[in-house]
């Protein structure tokens, strides 16, 4: 079947935390934001545990993909009332001009929500999309798609290649996440033990190909053509993604 290899890339890491990763395509945003918190350490995926908010950006689209309601309700309040927008920009405060037409300019970017938008026309017309989780910790990341290909069997993701650790949830950004792993690795560090309880708490691991080809087979929205598969009892001996 049609899939994407897509590389995921956290911005102002060093050394760069990234993941390689071929998904079935089709699918919708909500399902690469799925994959997206599979292959790293948020937690998003957990029902029992709350989830921050997120965005996709469109930029040459002027499109916002988001779980956010209620940028979504302001966007249909906007399109419903744009008389009543124009004429609040020709009769507001002079002093106060600039400000409404940011404000505006910002409500007439679409609004989309992630279940209802598939990713496919976006990324192969783009070729990325940038990704922004938890506003209060501001993860910033890069989707590149690398190639599109007609041979891949599994309905499913599977996380090809990747390199270093990913952030955890609620570590307050890219800086104290360095901070945060100092102490980790560190025994003898005065908050050690503090921070190996957090992270036990926050379901944190270290970067594990094995591991996360486990979680992303959850991650079904495709039927797995098993007679294109090199299997025994659906257990695969030999396949070119899926070792």
């Amino acid at each position: 079947m049609k899939a994407y290899v897509i590389r995921v890339e956290f911005e102002d890491s060093n050394p760069l935390i990234w993941r390689k990763v071929i998904m079935p395509a089709d699918a919708t945003f909500k399902r690469l934001n799925e994959v997206i918190q599979a292959v790293t350490n948020f937690n998003q995926n957990n029902v029992t545990l709350e989830g921050h908010l997120y965005e996709f950006q469109l930029i040459e689209e002027n499109k916002i993909v988001t779980n956010n309601e209620e940028v979504y309700e302001e966007h249909q309040y906007y399109k419903k009332n744009r008389k009543f927008f124009d004429n609040r920009l020709k009769t507001i405060d002079p002093d106060m001009l600039e400000f409404e037409q940011r404000y505006q300019d910002r409500l007439k970017k679409e609004i989309r929500k992630p279940s209802g938008l598939k990713i496919d026309a976006y990324l192969e017309k783009d070729e990325y999309i940038d990704y922004f989780y938890d506003y209060g910790d501001n993860w910033r990341i890069k989707v590149k798609l690398e190639e599109t290909v007609e041979d891949y069997y599994f309905g499913y993701p599977t996380l090809l290649d990747g390199a270093e650790t990913a952030p955890l949830e609620d570590v307050g950004g890219m800086t104290r996440f360095y901070e945060f792993l100092e102490g980790y690795h560190n025994p003898s560090h005065p908050n050690h033990h503090e921070l190996y309880i957090w992270a036990n708490s926050q379901r944190f691991k270290e970067y594990d190909l094995k591991h996360i080809n486990s979680m992303l087979k959850f991650i079904a929205y495709k039927k797995t053509e098993w007679s294109q598969i090199k299997h025994e009892n659906y257990d695969v001996i030999e396949d070119k993604y899926r070792k």
